[in-house]
């Protein structure tokens, strides 16, 4: 069992307690900068005493190595190539179900058991009951293999009910906050965690009629639909937020726009490539239905069609959608994750 020190997993790992298994409660040591406070040991130290309260045996798996390299170093290099990561995608992938999964494995578990609001039906990865906690946005890498390894305790739970199991089983973190972010950012902001990897390579700020209004420090430190980070000179007669509509990498400027963001038009896209996508269930969905996707974590679901040609997968949306290289994009049918993969 995944023990992160949460109220998720604290909770997971006392409802597999009484349904009968044999848990053994495993904290993930992960990769991070000196220069970061992360509340890691304080999570450790929780995961310790939850075992405690529940009697089962408890261990340390140092992954750090891995997690730098499968991770962080993803995640700056996405940064380089002006793309935006998903780290959370990442993480899923190459450490919980990745190193991880081989290491419980070999220990001789049969399962591993996280707490994630997702649900397994049938080998099928569906989303959590709890529509505001559903993560399986970032499950989407998941594989037939992996998941007859995997068990879910609160996916059928809302998260104020999870909550109210572990007051009952009087559990330490019962009452705990959920963690905010990237453990290995911490409390610095990304622009200036990334300024740490990344050298700053200044350029100019452009409206969308191409005139020069400001300056940014590099083109890698910003994403689609940022509001913060760079500065404007020449301000128009209002006091609207300028966001980040689009990023010209051979000519280091950024294109901002204080329109809202949802209008963007500059932006929107009608059909996306995918790049090493995944399909859960092992086949390919069937082309002719249409299926849901969303391209953001809690985004609305959109509804889309399939198309393979040519050895590559592109999605048409119904709508046209906001979109920015390196996102993932997952495709459901309905409550179903089918997976997904990274727009090009």
């Amino acid at each position: 069992m995944g023990a992160s020190g949460g109220v998720d997993s604290s909770t997971a790992m006392a409802l597999l307690k009484n349904q009968g298994y044999i848990v053994t409660g495993v904290f993930i040591k992960v990769w991070q900068p000196d220069f970061v406070e992360c509340q890691w040991r304080e999570d450790h130290l929780d995961a310790m005493r939850v075992c405690a309260t529940l009697g089962v045996d408890f261990l340390d798996l140092d992954l750090e190595k891995e997690y730098k390299q499968g991770v962080f170093d993803y995640m700056v290099n996405e940064y380089k190539k002006g793309r935006t990561p998903n780290p959370d995608v990442m993480c899923n992938k190459k450490i919980k179900f990745g190193a991880f999964l081989d290491f419980a494995l070999k220990q001789g578990a049969d399962y591993v058991a996280t707490g994630h609001y997702v649900r397994l039906e049938a080998n099928k990865l569906l989303a959590g009951i709890d529509k505001n906690k559903d993560q399986s946005y970032f499950l989407w890498t998941l594989t037939q293999l992996q998941l007859k390894h995997c068990l879910f305790p609160i996916g059928d739970y809302q998260k104020t009910e999870v909550r109210q199991l572990a007051k009952k089983f009087n559990l330490p973190t019962a009452q705990k906050k959920d963690s905010q972010g990237l453990c290995f950012v911490g409390k610095v902001k990304m622009k200036e965690f990334l300024e740490r990897f990344i050298q700053q390579k200044k350029g100019k700020v452009l409206n969308e009629k191409g005139e020069i209004i400001g300056q940014h420090d590099g083109i890698f430190y910003y994403t689609i639909g940022q509001r913060h980070g760079f500065e404007i000179i020449k301000k128009g007669t209002d006091d609207r937020p300028y966001y980040v509509i689009a990023k010209d990498l051979k000519k280091n400027n950024l294109i901002v726009s204080n329109t809202k963001i949802e209008n963007f038009l500059s932006k929107k896209v009608s059909q996306v490539e995918l790049q090493e996508w995944n399909w859960i269930l092992g086949k390919e969905p069937d082309l002719n239905k249409k299926y849901q996707v969303r391209v953001r974590y809690r985004q609305t679901l959109q509804t889309c069609q399939l198309k393979s040609q040519g050895g590559k997968i592109f999605v048409n949306f119904n709508k046209l959608q906001n979109t920015d290289s390196g996102q993932s994009l997952v495709v459901y049918d309905g409550e179903i994750c089918l997976g997904g993969g990274i727009i090009k």
